[in-house]
C-alpha cells in the first residue's frame, strides 16, 4: 500500500465546459487514487479508474449512510439530514428498494413503451405544428420524462413546472444560496406529504398509492422515509433522462457523421443508446460521498477508516484498460460494460425504464 505524494488539489477542477471531461481526470487514471480539498466538508479521496470506481460503488465498507448528518466532504451545500434510498446501506436500502423493484424491472417497463411512444409521438407533432424555431429541450427531453414518471408515480403533470423549479433549485451545484435550497426541499417534501394524504382519503393503484399501502397496511417504511422516498423517485424520475436526451443529441448534433450513421440506421439505437451512456458525463464532478469504515487498500493506497471517498464515473468510462479507444464514440460497440447507471447495490433503479 503506497501513500500518495501529490499535493492536495481543489475539486471540481476547473467550470464545466460544454459536455467535455476535464483533461486532468485523464492524468489521474495513471495513479493511485488522488486527494482533493471538496468544495464543504474538507479533503476526500477521488476514484478515477474503473477498477476502483466499482470497488467503491460494490464494497459495503464504502459506506452511504455514514455520511448522514454529518459535515463530509462533498459537492454541495446542505449536510444530508433526511435518510433516502440513496443515502442508506443494506438492509435498510434493500428493504426501501424492494418495495418499488417490480416496477422497474425490465419486464414491467417493457410494456410502458407503447404509451412512451404514444407521448413522443404527440409531442412531436405539438413541435412540428407550432412550426420554427423548435426547443428540443422545452419541447420534448424535459416533459416526456416528467409526463413518465408523473403517470408512474400519480402525480399531477399539471405541477410540472413547479416541482421542476424546485428540482433545479434542489440540486445545484453553483449559484444557489443554502436557504434557497432548504427551501425548495422543503417544499417538495410538503407536495409529496399533500399527495399522500390525499391517497389515504382516495387509494389509488399507481405508485405512490403502493408506497402509502406498504406503509399504513405493512409498516414497511416510515412516514419520513415516504415522503422522501416519493420525492426521492420524482426527481431522479425525470431529471437526468431529461438532461442526458438533450446531452445526446447535443453529442450526435456535433458530430454529424455519426448522427447520419444513426439516421441510415435505426437498427443501431440500442447499442448507441449503451455507447452515448458511457461517452456523455451526467455530471461534471463527483458526487454522493462515501465513508470507508475501516482501514483498506483501494488501487493500491491505503484508505483509513473515517475518510471520505468519491468517485467520478464518467472518468471511469473513459478508461482504456477497459474501453478500446475510449474518447471516440462507436456507436456499434457491443461489448459496454460501462458504469454510467452506477455499479452495486446502488445501480440506478430506474436504469431499465431510462
Amino acid at each position: 500500500m503506497t501513500a500518495t505524494d501529490d499535493p492536495l488539489r481543489t475539486y471540481p477542477f476547473g467550470p464545466p465546459a460544454r459536455l467535455d471531461i476535464n483533461p486532468t481526470y485523464a492524468e489521474l487514471r495513471e495513479q493511485p487514487l488522488a486527494r482533493v480539498e471538496m468544495p464543504y466538508g474538507g479533503a476526500a479521496w477521488l476514484a478515477t479508474r474503473y477498477e476502483d470506481v466499482k470497488m467503491v460503488l460494490a464494497d459495503p465498507r464504502f459506506s452511504r449512510a455514514e455520511t448522514m448528518g454529518k459535515d463530509v466532504p462533498r459537492n454541495v451545500p446542505p449536510i444530508q439530514e433526511d435518510p433516502s434510498i440513496l443515502s442508506m446501506d443494506p438492509p435498510e436500502h434493500s428493504r426501501l428498494r424492494k418495495l418499488v423493484a417490480k416496477a422497474f424491472t425490465a419486464r414491467h417497463t417493457e410494456r410502458l413503451r407503447p404509451r412512451i411512444q404514444t407521448i413522443i409521438d404527440e409531442l412531436l407533432d405539438r413541435m412540428v405544428a407550432t412550426g420554427p424555431p423548435a426547443d428540443l429541450a422545452e419541447s420534448l427531453a424535459w416533459p416526456l420524462p416528467i409526463q413518465v414518471i408523473c403517470e408512474l408515480l400519480g402525480v399531477p403533470t399539471a405541477d410540472r413546472d413547479k416541482f421542476r423549479a424546485w428540482t433545479d433549485q434542489v440540486l445545484s451545484m453553483a449559484g444557489a444560496e443554502l436557504p434557497l435550497i432548504e427551501e425548495a426541499r422543503a417544499a417538495l417534501n410538503g407536495y409529496l406529504a399533500d399527495l399522500i394524504a390525499r391517497r389515504r382519503v382516495e387509494p389509488t393503484n399507481d405508485l405512490l398509492g403502493e408506497l402509502v399501502a406498504a406503509r399504513d397496511g405493512g409498516d414497511r417504511l416510515s412516514e419520513q422515509e415516504l415522503i422522501v422516498f416519493g420525492v426521492t423517485l420524482l426527481v431522479a424520475g425525470h431529471e437526468t433522462t431529461a438532461n442526458q436526451t438533450g446531452n445526446f443529441v447535443y453529442t450526435l448534433l456535433t458530430r454529424p457523421a455519426l448522427w447520419l450513421q444513426l439516421v441510415g440506421d435505426p437498427d443501431l439505437v440500442p447499442s448507441a443508446v449503451e455507447e452515448l451512456s458511457r461517452f456523455t458525463p451526467l455530471g461534471a464532478s463527483a458526487g454522493f460521498p462515501r465513508i470507508a469504515t475501516e482501514d483498506l487498500e483501494l488501487g493500491g493506497q491505503l484508505v483509513r477508516a473515517g475518510e471520505a471517498v468519491v468517485v467520478q464515473m464518467a472518468s471511469a468510462n473513459r478508461d482504456s484498460t477497459v474501453f478500446d479507444r475510449p474518447d471516440e464514440i462507436n456507436l456499434a460497440s457491443a461489448d459496454n460494460p460501462h458504469v454510467a447507471f452506477g455499479h452495486g447495490v446502488h445501480h440506478c433503479l430506474g436504469a431499465p425504464l431510462a
